[in-house]
């Protein structure tokens, strides 16, 4: 495909009207000014006219949950724990991974509609929901959630087994669209003997961990009274879990010690706005970890604490609440919360070559109208992309080069089914609790 004289939000988050862009074989090969000559434009196949739009790298939710589709509406006005113990581990008990399929499907759909084409998921039925994105043609870093509370080394459970046959047969799949990353929920459904031995198997490969960290109040309390004193963050930095590339959601509890830990190893902050603030759980200190170089990532959670996987309204919360929260109108720029949605996300997932509009680069790519009322005027447009804009806004999503939405229709997914699929399979589960 070739972009001809369409709008791009460049490596730099700068707006750069009148711009072509050349895509072949899953990658960005060309980026002018002017357009590649006669021969080499015909090459591409397509030419998309680029009028009254805005080409910009596409989006990757660094922490989800996408079988949770099936709670959406469900799992409401409750506070966490209630939240978990009366309806979701209920309701997820009685979930086959069919279930979680379908969920993963939908998901998928949701997601391509709003520009994103990648996501970090943690939970069940890994195989299954790795089967959905492939299906998708999306990307996804999987992991198999892991509750663990008996005092055995973590060879002795199950899921071991279930991860290196993960790892074996998944890891790198689709050409690598699919990563499998080890995981541990967090501290309170975990043991110190397992995180060591997760930590030991880890170090030394490519794969990653991907980790609940900090999002409560009690859970930091409760650890405290756990651990002699020792907070989430300095509890898992005594056993080496930061000597890996982890991406640690929420972190909304954290003091100026748990700051210095993140800071030191680079984790990677996936924070969650919306599902922080439908919960209760509080505001991360997102500033603060910005002026600090912490890389921070963007998640839209479980669609039972979240209801909708439209990150670029996760995006808006992220460059907006934190100004009313510090009296600051500068706290969070619009660049930075583009930054956590699109690069520093990609990076979260070990993608290096990915999240950015730059020859060489993967092409995943979203496509705006800009034509709308709320884009006019437009200044400056990248404001209007985070302010203004809305993930009803996306016209054309590529993941890898490849068309997963267009114009109101999903080329790799029957979005018709998968609704009727998982209606329908919410309803069974009501009816069973």
């Amino acid at each position: 495909m070739l972009f001809a004289d369409i709008t791009l939000l460049d490596e730099n988050f700068e707006v750069q009207p009148h711009r072509w862009v050349g895509v072949r074989e899953g990658r960005v090969v060309y980026v002018g000014s002017v357009p590649p000559a006669p021969d080499e434009a015909a090459s591409f196949g397509e030419t998309y006219n680029g009028a009254g739009k805005l080409l910009m790298p596409a989006l990757y939710n660094a922490h989800a949950h996408a079988p949770m589709t099936l709670l959406r509406g469900y799992a409401e006005n409750l506070p966490l724990q209630r939240w978990l113990e009366e309806k979701c581990f209920p309701f997820e008990d009685k979930m086959t991974a069919d279930d979680c399929y379908w969920g993963t499907v939908l998901a998928c759909a949701e997601m391509a509609r709003f520009g994103v084409v990648s996501f970090s998921d943690m939970y069940y039925a890994t195989e299954k929901r790795c089967q959905a994105v492939l299906e998708a043609g999306m990307k996804a870093n999987m992991c198999e959630g892991l509750v663990a509370f008996e005092d055995k080394p973590y060879v002795d459970y199950p899921i071991a087994a279930q991860m290196e046959a993960l790892v074996r047969d998944w890891h790198g799949a689709g050409e690598g669209r699919i990563r499998i990353d080890y995981n541990i929920h967090s501290e309170y459904l975990s043991t110190e003997r397992v995180c060591r031995d997760i930590v030991d198997i880890v170090r030394g490969t490519d794969l990653r961990l991907h980790i609940h960290l900090s999002e409560t109040q009690k859970e930091v309390a409760e650890c405290r009274e756990r651990h002699g004193g020792l907070s989430p963050m300095q509890y898992f930095e005594e056993l080496g879990l930061f000597d890996l590339p982890v991406t640690a959601a929420h972190c909304v509890w954290v003091d100026e010690d748990d700051l210095d830990i993140l800071q030191a190893h680079g984790v990677f902050v996936a924070n969650n706005p919306a599902s922080n603030m439908k919960l209760g759980s509080g505001f991360a200190p997102i500033p603060e970890m910005l002026r600090r170089g912490i890389p921070v990532c963007l998640g839209s959670d479980g669609m039972a604490s979240n209801n909708n996987h439209n990150l670029f309204h996760d995006m808006y919360l992220q460059a907006l609440i934190y100004k009313g929260a510090s009296l600051d109108p500068t706290a969070v720029t619009p660049q930075q919360a583009l930054a956590a949605a699109t690069r520093v996300g990609a990076l979260s997932q070990g993608r290096q070559d990915c999240g950015v509009v730059a020859e060489g680069m993967r092409a995943d790519l979203c496509v705006l109208d800009i034509t709308g009322p709320s884009w006019c005027p437009a200044p400056d447009p990248v404001y209007n992309v985070v302010y203004a804009g809305s993930g009803s806004d996306v016209v054309l999503t590529l993941c890898d080069g490849r068309v997963i939405y267009r114009d109101g229709a999903w080329p790799t997914i029957d979005v018709e089914e998968a609704k009727a699929q998982c209606a329908a399979r919410t309803a069974r589960i009501i009816s069973e609790l």
